[in-house]
This record gives structure tokens, C-alpha cells and sequence, in this order.
């Protein structure tokens, strides 16, 4: 089997259903080895399966592909630890590791349970850290042994993590945390011969069918395009795990139907310098004539906005 990722071995969290599955069987249809993890869970992050890991293992193997299933959970350091190991059993190396788990909580802030708020940063920040640094270190050391990886991270954010999502707060958290996790660990992984990029995309899957289930409804008809198939987004997250995206690191994008967005983060507007010390009133008139000059920030995914 030949593609841009022949020979890589990949290993994709969260790849048992939607997001995941689509990136995993894009990847082996470009001739990569690949590692399946899902820990089978609800949406809402209660139960464990090893069903949805293992399904998309046969189909991977019913196209002619290479894979193997991991049911670990990832936000544990034990777990994490076996999902590399997992590669490194089956297939000798790891080359990609794309983050992608998760589940939702959700609540209006007054009604968000402290639970509630720590499950989904333990499942989408801290399992998203602790493959990134057994990965990571994995990678540092065969550099310093001598052997240069081509290695990649493709890291999941999300519009709510950009903009924020009324009824997400947890989930919002999450996501722009995982957007700061991205750009340290490219700086600091880039010497080893790392690249980390994180998405945001927008694709039907389990999460966002009932939220925006009418927004997100297949087209009819066999020619239709489905905008928001999960599909969709998986070849730029591809191409990103790939060899051929040489020299992209610390880089965000929006992926969704057939739209690709490079995002541009926070970067410093209007400024005024006084050279000395404000006054409260002397402040609030220069924060006005500033905002005055900036740019109206994006809304809130989910407010209502003002005609």
C-alpha cells in the first residue's frame, strides 16, 4: 500500500467512532500502520468498550491495512504510557500521534458540577498531555541516540475553545487549553524533530448531532456534497501527520467541509503608552478610544446576536 504516510505508524485517540475513525482510515488509506484507541465510553464519558476500537481495526484490516486496537484509557499515565507502547510492540516506531478523545458535559455555568467540570478537562486536556509527552519522550530520545524522527502531532481544539460556546464552559476551557499546550510543545519539541499542529473542526459526530442536528443533517441525494461529514476534515489532518508537512508547527486550523482556515490567534491590536502610570479615568478613556480602533471580537458560538 502506497500514500504520504507509507510505512508511518500512527496512532489516533478517540478513533473508535466519528472524528477519530474517519482520521484513522484516512491514514491507513495512505499506507499507514495504525493504533486504534477508543475507550468505547458514552457520550458522556460513562462505560468502556472494546467494540468501537476493534470495528474499525477489521475495517482498516478489510481494505488491506495494518492496525491494532488499544481500549487504555489515555487521561492515566499508566494508560498513556501503554498506548505508546502499543506502536512500539506492533510495529517497531512511532511516527504520528493524533489527539482526539473526548466527551461532553454539559451545563450553564450556575449548574456546572464541579464533576462535570473535571471530567472534561481530565479527558480532553489531560488526555491530551499525557500522550503528547510519552510520545514526546520517546522522540527525544531516539534524537539523542541518533535517529532524527519526522515526528508529528496533530492536537484537537475546537470553535468553543476559539470563541467560546454558551453551555460549554468546561468543554470551551478545555479546548482553548489544549490551543496553549499546542504552541509550547512546539517550541520546545521542534529540536527533537517534533511538529505539533492542532484543528478545530466542525464535522457531525456524536458531540455536536443533537446541538446541531438540523445545521448538520446529510444532504439528500446521492451527488450531495455532506459538508459536514466527519471525512471531510481528515485529509488535512493527514497531510499534517505526514512527512510532507515539513516546516508546519505551532499552526492552528479550522477544518470543515471543504473550507481549510489558518488561524491567527491573539496578536497585539491598538496600543497606547503613556510612559507612566494611569489613572483609573485616564485608563478607561484609552481602553475606549482603543476598542473604538479594534476589531469586533468573534461571538460566542450559541449567543444570541443583535441585528
Amino acid at each position: 500500500m502506497s500514500g504520504i504516510c507509507s510505512e508511518r505508524v500512527v496512532v489516533v485517540t478517540g478513533a473508535g467512532r466519528g472524528l477519530g475513525r474517519a482520521h484513522a482510515l484516512a491514514f491507513a488509506a495512505e499506507g499507514a500502520r495504525v493504533v486504534v484507541n477508543d475507550l468505547g465510553v458514552g457520550l458522556d464519558g460513562e462505560g468502556a468498550s472494546m467494540g468501537p476500537a476493534q470495528k474499525v481495526v477489521d475495517e482498516i484490516k478489510a481494505r488491506g491495512g495494518q492496525a491494532v486496537a488499544h481500549a487504555g484509557d489515555i487521561a492515566t499515565s499508566d494508560g498513556a504510557a501503554s498506548l505508546i507502547a502499543a506502536a512500539l510492540d506492533a510495529f517497531g516506531r512511532l511516527d504520528t500521534l493524533v489527539n482526539n478523545a473526548g466527551f461532553l458535559r454539559d451545563r450553564m455555568l450556575v449548574n456546572l458540577d464541579e464533576d462535570d467540570w473535571d471530567a472534561v478537562m481530565r479527558v480532553h486536556l489531560k488526555g491530551h498531555f499525557l500522550p503528547l509527552k510519552h510520545a514526546a519522550a520517546h522522540w527525544r530520545a531516539e534524537a539523542k541516540a541518533g535517529r532524527p524522527p519526522q515526528a508529528r502531532v496533530v492536537n484537537t481544539s475546537s470553535g468553543a475553545g476559539l470563541n467560546g460556546s454558551l453551555g460549554q464552559g468546561n468543554y470551551s476551557a478545555a479546548k482553548a487549553g489544549i490551543l496553549g499546550l499546542t504552541l509550547v510543545a512546539a517550541a520546545e519539541m521542534g529540536r527533537y524533530g517534533v511538529q505539533v499542529n492542532a484543528i478545530a473542526p466542525a464535522a457531525r459526530t456524536r458531540m455536536t448531532e443533537q446541538t446541531f442536528a438540523a445545521a448538520m443533517a446529510a444532504p439528500e441525494g446521492a451527488d450531495a456534497f455532506d459538508a459536514m461529514a466527519p471525512e471531510n476534515v481528515s485529509p488535512l489532518v493527514v497531510w499534517l501527520g505526514s512527512a510532507a508537512s515539513a516546516g508546519v508547527t505551532g499552526r492552528v486550523f479550522e477544518a470543515e467541509g471543504g473550507r481549510i482556515t489558518v488561524m491567527e490567534g491573539w496578536r497585539p491590536g491598538p496600543t497606547a503608552d503613556k510612559g507612566a502610570r494611569w489613572t483609573p479615568a485616564e485608563a478607561g478613556e484609552a481602553a475606549a478610544k482603543l476598542l473604538a480602533r479594534a476589531a469586533a471580537p468573534q461571538p460566542v458560538h450559541g449567543a444570541r446576536q443583535d441585528p
